[in-house]
């Protein structure tokens, strides 16, 4: 079946990789256990794997299988089901990452990953499990798997907020439109980050104190860590979306104060010359019965008049400050 490999660890007897004919070939010695990595497999075919060969629960393989799901932890009788969200990011989204699911079944003797596409933080642990890392059971593998999500978002927030410092630079000293459109993305990003963290940082809290059945399994001291660090990112993405929300509204104040700016020159600008046009107005009516149009003065008399008003309505807007 594609999409499907398996590894077996057994103590003293080193580890096996495979694919689907080592199910059913789990040695029963104690400390021994097999990790499975579905990828992609056909829903109905992995539903029936998770039920015959696990005894997974229906409703959490449901939960697991489904397009959009918060992340969430859940005990049963024979697993531990953790659902979490890592980030996916390449070089074509790399403004808007997308959140992938990754779904883990950890039982005593078997650990099994499920995912939908790539998933980044399986791989590299797949491929790095030593003997001796695997010989500390499933619960550190889950573990390494956290940490590595972890080390995902870790960096990719950290930008976010010196994208965000560039962005505060760059809103006084060459501010345009574009600023208001990486804003509103940059919002748009720490939003969907900080609800996922803050889901994934509860979630760790409580596999890192509880001790109830098989959540004995996990070390509390390694998802205490994780706990910590999601925690922070949280904490660090919301700090980010409120400052991003600041800067929006900053940036629309001083650009209102700009055109409030403009708006007053252009006012004081028609309060001036709407007199002068009244006085051209008036003289420029063709009637032929306007005595101060025979007055050999009348020409110069007006543009004194003009002038007094201009002169008048500077001192009066200069002793409001409006100039």
């Amino acid at each position: 079946m594609s999409g499907l490999r398996a590894m077996i660890y057994e103590p003293g007897g080193g580890l096996r990789t495979g694919g689907e004919e080592l199910l059913g070939q789990q040695p029963a010695t104690p400390g021994a256990w097999i990790w499975v990595d579905l990828d992609g497999v056909d829903k109905d075919r992995e539903r029936e794997l998770l039920e015959q060969q696990f005894h997974i629960n229906r409703l959490a393989i449901q939960d697991a299988q489904r397009e959009r799901h918060p992340p969430k932890q859940e005990l049963f009788d024979d697993c531990v089901f953790l659902l979490l969200r890592e980030l996916d990011i390449d070089e074509t989204s790399a403004n808007d990452p997308s959140l992938t699911h990754l779904a883990l079944f950890v039982g005593d003797n078997f650990l099994v990953t499920r995912r939908q596409g790539a998933a980044s933080a399986v791989d590299p642990v797949w491929k790095s499990s030593t003997v001796g890392q695997l010989e500390r059971g499933p619960a550190h593998i889950v573990y390494r798997i956290c940490r590595h999500i972890v080390d995902e978002f870790t960096p990719y927030v950290v930008d976010l907020e010196e994208r965000l410092g560039e962005i505060e630079d760059r809103m006084f000293e060459s501010p345009s439109d574009d600023l208001i459109e990486d804003l509103a993305l940059y919002n748009r990003i720490l939003k969907k980050l900080r609800r996922t963290l803050t889901y994934q940082h509860l979630m760790m809290k409580q596999v890192a104190l509880s001790n109830e059945g098989l959540m004995k399994l996990f070390d509390d001291h390694e998802f205490n860590d994780i706990y910590e660090n999601m925690e922070r990112l949280a904490s660090l993405c919301q700090l980010n979306q409120e400052l991003a929300v600041d800067l929006l509204n900053t940036y629309l104040s001083v650009a209102s104060h700009r055109l409030n700016q403009i708006m007053r020159v252009l006012t004081i600008v028609t309060v001036i010359f709407m007199p002068l046009g009244l006085l051209a107005g008036i003289y420029g009516m063709n009637f032929s019965n306007m005595p101060e149009l025979a007055w050999q003065y009348g020409y110069f008399t007006v543009l004194g008049v003009m002038a007094v008003i201009v002169a008048t309505l500077f001192v009066v807007l200069r002793h409001k400050e409006w100039l």
